[in-house]
């Protein structure tokens, strides 16, 4: 079988042992899949699956396609469902963009050349956190020498807690159980420094306090995003609604490659024989017997359907919530496409008017609050009154424009819980029951509960499926009845 990169899609080699019976097209003899869950995760197993002949059924209990990354409609506004981002080093997720013919050369996503980050405080003071072409970790050192939001007595502290990051495994079990606040202070790091600059590249990462979070998963974020590749940081974000690609377009790959979709279908039951129990749209009921499960579920569902041959330590990983503030005004209040707050809950700002359709860019903002949990279950008024004072501070256009509408979404279980130890409890796509494997972005990825890592976990499903039949049926022998 030919391999690629680790965790980039795999390459289909005509007439290998990565195509079933011999073939790519399924046809009545393919083994059958069925995908439980229409997230990336879900989309990415059940495309690699299709893609190497297998009969592929795709269960999505919503009515529309892309998990927690997607959107929907209020009025004339597409909203999505929490702004999400990626950078040049999430390979696999963009893969998955170029399979949906989604790629930044369409128009549909957008890569920067280098990374560029502007930050704003509400006392006023400003940085840039940018990349020059210099080889890692060198493309930094002017950025983070001049990094204004901090005196020059912290930033000369910075190039030492950079390279014990990158000097640190994130794969040994000792950094897990380690918090990324702690290890930070004690490379000399102040309260400020983690503050105003670590914090606002983990926080948004891992959707948790530094002093919370795994020191492995901080970790993993610093050195491969920032610190190992020169270019792995540059920043990237979808340049339409998530909807246009994780579900229109996700949609039509997946019809394409043949897969069977059944969105607003949900299971009910699955046994250790992979007899699966589904109640339809129509709220009929039926139960396949498929050849292979992945089941690509929160944790929570995921250890509510699995039999009890399964064990479920990913049950406590807990939950995260991130909240989304969305606020229109009457003139344009943001000069670019992105704004990093500090000492703010106003924690990122984006311009969603382009990809709204609305005219005037700046005129419609999204804030994004990780670890939101002291203001998850804060009033509509309260949270108005906070963010448009927020907004104000850092925003100085924002002063004297009218507030046109102000709504707030809330995703209570956004991520698990990615604290210190949180690594011994995330699996591998493979169980013990024969047939059934897991996806998710809180498996065992070694990534941060992210786009990336949900669609590498697909992948990482769908190779066990693959490569577990293959070996069990080397004539290519079709499904069972």
């Amino acid at each position: 079988m030919k391999r690629d990169a680790d965790g980039d899609w795999p390459v289909l080699v005509n007439g290998s042992a990565d195509a079933i019976a011999g073939g790519t097209g399924a046809g009545d003899g393919a083994p059958h899949a069925l995908v439980v869950g229409g997230g990336l995760a879900g989309i990415s197993s059940a495309l690699i699956l299709a893609e190497r002949g297998w009969r592929v059924t795709l269960a999505e209990a919503r009515p529309r396609l892309g998990g927690r990354a997607t959107s929907y409609q209020r009025g004339e506004l597409t909203v999505d469902n929490g702004q999400h981002v990626f950078l040049r080093c999430c390979t696999a997720y963009r893969g998955l963009l170029e399979r949906l013919d989604a790629g930044p050369s369409s128009g549909l996503s957008v890569l920067q050349d280098r990374l560029d980050i502007p930050l704003r405080a509400p006392d006023g003071a400003t940085a840039r956190l940018k990349r020059t072409g210099a080889p890692a970790p060198l493309h930094l050192a002017g950025s983070l020498l001049g990094y204004g939001l901090l005196p020059l007595r912290d930033r000369s502290k910075l190039g030492r807690a950079a390279l014990a990051l990158r000097f640190t495994d994130p794969a040994d079990p000792a950094v897990d159980a380690q918090s990324f606040g702690a290890f930070m202070r004690k490379r000399g790091q102040s309260q400020r420094a983690v503050n105003r600059l670590w914090s606002v590249i983990s926080t948004a990462t891992l959707n948790i306090d530094p002093d919370a979070a795994s020191l492995a998963l901080a970790v993993k974020v610093f050195r491969t995003g920032l610190l190992e590749d020169s270019t792995g940081s540059d920043l990237g974000y979808a340049a339409v609604p998530l909807g246009e690609i994780h579900d229109t377009r996700a949609r039509a790959a997946l019809t394409k490659q043949g897969v069977d979709i059944r969105d607003a279908t949900k299971v009910l039951s699955l046994d250790a024989e992979l007899n699966v129990r589904l109640r339809a749209r129509d709220e009929s009921e039926l139960t396949l017997r498929p050849d292979a499960v992945v089941l690509a579920v929160p944790h929570d569902v995921a250890a509510a359907l699995l039999p009890a041959q399964v064990p479920k330590p990913f049950a406590e990983l807990g939950h995260s919530p991130i909240m989304n503030v969305h606020v229109r005004y009457d003139r344009p209040v943001l000069d670019g496409p992105f704004l990093a707050g500090v000492d703010s809950p106003a924690q990122w700002i984006f311009d969603r008017t382009g990809p709204t359709g609305l005219p005037g860019a700046g005129h419609y903002v999204a804030v994004t609050v990780s670890a939101a949990d002291a203001l998850i279950d804060k009033p509509v008024a309260e949270l108005r009154s906070l963010f448009e004072n927020e907004l104000a501070r850092l925003l100085p256009a924002a002063r004297d424009a009218k507030v046109e509408d102000f709504f707030v979404t809330r995703e209570k279980q956004a991520t698990f819980r990615q604290a210190s130890g949180s690594a011994a409890l995330r699996p591998g796509p493979v169980t013990p029951v024969p047939g059934l494997y897991l996806a998710g972005a809180w498996t065992a990825t070694g990534w941060p509960d992210t786009m990336e890592s949900a669609v590498r976990s697909g992948i990482s499903a769908a190779r066990a499926a693959q490569e577990q039949w293959v070996t069990a049926h080397p004539s290519g022998t079709g499904a069972r009845v």
